[in-house]
């Protein structure tokens, strides 16, 4: 445990090695919650309108939820993997006293709790300029399982993202482009981070429904916002902690068939 508290507190220094990186990062989301804000306040301009289940108060708070959970779920260092394999330095680890995926989690970890603290500056910041309207969820039970779906989400981001860098076992030069399709397309348009899924027609929120995808951002949000029925929760809760295993299982199989196959190329 102590070694990867260290990892943790290395990795938490380190992210102030990539001060641009990291700044284009916050400048990236504020600039996203911006845009996403004035147009759905220009949409719910009149209080008393209310679209697709969301009136101002609600919508506005999906806003900035997505703001917080793209700090939690999607801020990640598991993005260094493909590379690491493509130039050998895997090597180094492989002969190091440590579960290369727990050592990935660990530097997730630390880098949400970065992002996290920075986050709640930025949005601390933005709700003084400009001065929305939240709807604030006061059911301990709605927050609790609000909690637990975002430790799923943690778990199956980290889950997805780990097995698309891992296909530089095989494919060398692949990591990046099965990165930018995971992260940049299937996870920014299907789970729910540049709009609500259920402004979709129901028969395609049915099928995104069977993915891991809305699970990752739109689904906690929705047990916030008290927007489902008990069941409805417990039946997400039970998909995504379905999916979650699903991508561990995945994750540390093709990791063992992964190794069997890396022959250091890079070095």
């Amino acid at each position: 445990m102590k070694k990867y508290l260290s990892i943790f507190k290395i990795s938490f220094a380190q992210e102030f090695a990539y001060r641009v990186n990291f700044i284009m990062w916050r400048v990236r989301n504020v600039l996203q919650i911006l845009l996403v804000f004035f147009l759905w306040s220009t949409v719910f301009t009149n209080p008393q309108t209310e679209l697709f289940g969301y009136n101002r108060e609600k919508i506005l708070t999906y806003v900035f939820g997505i703001f917080i959970l793209r700090a939690i779920v999607l801020s990640s260092r598991a993005v260094d993997i493909a590379g690491e394999i493509a130039r050998g330095d895997l090597t180094n680890y492989l002969l190091k006293p440590l579960n290369y995926i727990k050592y990935w989690f660990t530097r997730d970890i630390s880098s949400k709790a970065l992002n996290l603290s920075f986050a709640t500056i930025e949005i601390t910041i933005l709700y003084f300029f400009l001065r929305p309207t939240f709807f604030i969820q006061t059911n301990p039970l709605q927050i609790l399982l609000f909690l637990t779906s975002v430790l799923f989400a943690i778990v199956m981001f980290f889950g997805l993202l780990v097995l698309v860098n891992f296909i530089t076992f095989w494919l060398p030069e692949g990591g990046w482009a099965s990165q930018f399709l995971v992260i940049v397309i299937f996870t920014e348009f299907l789970s729910g981070a540049v709009f609500p899924i259920d402004i979709l027609p129901e028969a395609i929120q049915n099928v995104l429904y069977a993915l891991p995808f809305p699970y990752l951002m739109f689904f906690p949000l929705q047990v916030y916002l008290g927007k489902l029925s008990m069941a409805v929760m417990l039946q997400g809760l039970f998909i995504s902690g379905l999916w979650m295993i699903v991508l561990i299982i995945a994750m540390n199989r093709m990791w063992a068939g992964g190794v069997k196959k890396y022959s250091a190329v890079g070095r």
